[in-house]
């Protein structure tokens, strides 16, 4: 117990990894993290504290998670890909890293994406890399992101259109989607 605070310290809360999970040596997990079945972290991944990372999720060599992420089944986050803390990734969610994939480029080079705290991703939501999510940002089910997504905009489609904005616990406050409220 850390005794300023009264809470529980990292060391009394180890992360939690299901037997069928892979978790790679050089990855770093944070407490309380919770990695179930079939989920494989790669070396140099990067997990914040009390995370759930759900069944069959991928989680690239240098790709960063914070805190407080919830990662639904499914999904996979490549190299170059940053979830900051509090982000909730819906199932069968999809990151690129690659803006011109070939299965044969020795110059290939990763195109970042950045996914601010707070954000809300779809199920079944494409996110083309090169793109920032603004923090409690949602994108509906189903859409594909190909541009930056503004703070607390909703937007859904293909290609993902501004719909209206929310708030930090998702609810809509506006659907004018050209002003934020």
């Amino acid at each position: 117990m850390n005794s300023e605070t009264n809470q529980p310290s990292a060391g009394d809360r180890p992360p939690f990894v299901h037997p069928s999970a892979d978790v790679e040596e050089g990855a770093q997990i944070g407490a309380g993290t919770k990695i179930w079945h079939l989920a494989h972290v790669r070396s140099s991944a990067v997990v914040g504290d009390d995370c759930v990372i759900g069944r069959n999720v991928y989680l690239d060599a240098n790709a960063v998670v914070g805190s407080g992420v919830k990662i639904q089944n499914n999904v996979s986050v490549y190299q170059g890909v940053t979830i900051e803390d509090e982000v909730f990734v819906g199932p069968c969610a999809v990151f690129t890293n690659d803006l011109r994939p070939r299965a044969q480029n020795p110059d290939w080079t990763i195109t970042p994406t950045l996914v601010r705290r707070g954000a809300s991703i779809g199920a079944n939501a494409t996110l083309i890399c090169g793109i920032e999510v603004g923090e409690y940002a949602m994108i509906a089910a189903g859409s594909v992101v190909t541009k930056d997504v503004q703070p607390y905009q909703l937007v859904a489609g293909n290609p993902a259109r501004p719909r209206g904005w929310v708030d930090e616990k998702g609810e809509i406050v506006s659907r004018d989607p050209e002003r934020r409220p």
